[in-house]
């Protein structure tokens, strides 16, 4: 997939439609997510709290997993939407970072649809990937 592509409002509606189904009794900071897939599926992921609060699923991380486990093998692009744009946590910038290129956009978005645009290597710099773990990485 092309990064011109990518329509940012398609995945940023897709994001704020999936935080709707979030399950935060615990924070009440409801967030959705979207991932486009190289093959062009958007698939969605909310937060799932959990009363042991270390086993809370990030929105991020259940749009990533749901989209590998689907058959995705990257990710073009991720667009997260919360109440006042709060970016993704350093844990998703690390998953979001496994499967896709340090320049694939990242949407941050509040829920009226204002957002603004980063790529996964502004918001991870020197991010350590599979690429560090190959015989004879120089990095």
């Amino acid at each position: 997939m092309e990064r011109s592509d990518i329509v940012a409002e398609d995945l940023i509606a897709a994001a704020i439609a999936a935080r709707e189904r979030a399950y935060a009794p615990y924070s009440n900071y409801k967030v959705g997510a979207a991932v486009l897939t190289e093959d062009g599926q958007i698939v969605t992921g909310c937060n799932v709290e959990n009363a042991v609060f270390p086993l809370t699923l990030c929105a991020e991380r259940v749009a990533i997993a749901k989209a590998i486990s689907e058959g995705a093998h990257a990710i073009a692009a991720v667009a997260v939407a919360t109440q006042n744009g709060g970016a993704p946590c350093g844990s998703c910038r690390q998953v979001i970072r496994e499967f896709s290129a340090p320049d694939s956009p990242i949407f941050i978005a509040r829920l009226d649809g204002r957002y603004r645009k980063h790529t996964i290597g502004q918001l991870l710099p020197d991010s350590f990937s599979a690429e560090d773990l190959q015989r004879g990485s120089t990095k």
